[in-house]
């Protein structure tokens, strides 16, 4: 444990030393390195542009993203040191139902509700928040070969993200029932949880940060393509993170197939983390109306207009990733005033 810790360490110092160097080229009028344009696949990797670079703080305002897009006011502050920021977020891309209830439902009866159908699903939803808050964002997973599936690529697309996997089978839907700030969950995940070790490509994973979806730890194949693509984003000496996702997905199997990754962040509300018990990794625990709570330490959460909470912990973990507690909660303040769990 101590040789992997100070090998984890002595690696961050060194990813640190190419965060200045990376800061140098940007200045000097040099383009940061990032995913590559065409054909879904990263330029070869250089090891030393690496992490860390989205802890301090910039002032300079309109601020533009690897995407192109300008950052919103409230993230333009941290971007500059986003610099070409690569997440790869590993999971689901599903048809999200949000059904806003003006009361709770009653059974055999009509409720009156406000809905929205449009792309989600945990891992599309980090990789769409990454992309607008400046990132270069990538979603790797398993799509339906239906109808549904081009519409919800289509979308994914227009915000920024690029696609990649096989596309099999049908599409997956999940509903969102959403009243009083509370929501609850009605899932189908279609063929996504059938993605297998064999399907991946290792140019998919070059990247400064992986994001793995609970959902995706759940059972096999996909549960064994997510350790696949943990050992090929380790190759590049990437971080890995998990979200835990719902405490009703933790069993004894969860927590093993969780630990062997051995994640350096970990993303959970608090009763997932109670459930889930110890794991040596830094954890970012969802509180809710509260904030969060890093390293023992409590963030209140920023103000916001809550309309609808689905999505929030995807834009919290986005935000962190990409910008460091701030962001994360300024994101997730902006996803609970809209419709749906996209930016």
């Amino acid at each position: 444990m101590l040789e992997r810790s100070a090998g984890r360490f002595a690696a961050r110092l060194e990813l640190g030393a190419g965060v200045l160097e990376e800061a140098g080229r940007v200045l000097e009028g040099g383009e940061p390195r990032g995913l590559a344009a065409e054909g879904g696949t990263a330029e070869p990797a250089n090891r030393r542009d690496r992490t860390g670079r989205a802890e301090q703080a910039s002032e300079r305002e309109g601020a533009q993203g690897a995407s192109g897009r300008e950052v919103p006011p409230g993230a333009s502050r941290f971007h500059a040191s986003i610099l070409g920021m690569r997440l790869v977020s590993f999971g689901d891309l599903l048809m999200d139902v949000i059904v806003a209830l003006a009361a709770p439902l009653i059974p055999g009866d009509d409720t009156e509700a406000t809905t929205r159908i449009g792309a989600g699903g945990q891992a599309a939803n980090v990789a769409a928040w990454a992309a607008e808050l400046g990132a270069q964002a990538r979603f790797v997973g398993k799509r339906g070969a239906d109808g549904a599936a081009r519409l919800l690529a289509e979308e994914l697309s227009r915000r920024g993200v690029e696609l990649v996997g096989p596309c099999e089978g049908r599409s997956g839907v999940v509903v969102s029932f959403s009243s009083a700030g509370e929501r609850s969950l009605a899932s189908d995940r279609g063929s996504a949880a059938e993605l297998r070790p064999g399907e991946l490509d290792a140019a998919w994973f070059r990247c400064d940060r992986l994001h793995l979806s609970g959902y995706a730890l759940g059972r096999d194949p996909i549960a064994s393509a997510a350790r696949r693509a943990v050992e090929l984003a380790r190759a590049c000496a990437a971080l890995v993170s998990v979200d835990l996702s719902s405490w009703t997905l933790i069993d004894a199997g969860f927590r093993e197939r969780v630990r062997a990754l051995e994640p350096e962040f970990v993303f959970a509300t608090e009763r997932e983390c109670e459930r889930f018990g110890s794991l040596p990794a830094r954890w970012l625990v969802k509180r809710g109306a509260a904030g969060v709570t890093l390293d023992g330490v409590d963030h209140p959460a920023a103000p916001t207009e809550l309309l609808d909470t689905t999505g929030a912990g995807d834009a919290l973990a986005a935000g962190y990733l990409v910008g460091g507690v701030e962001l994360g909660l300024e994101a997730a303040a902006r996803c609970c005033a809209r419709l749906g769990s996209m930016p």
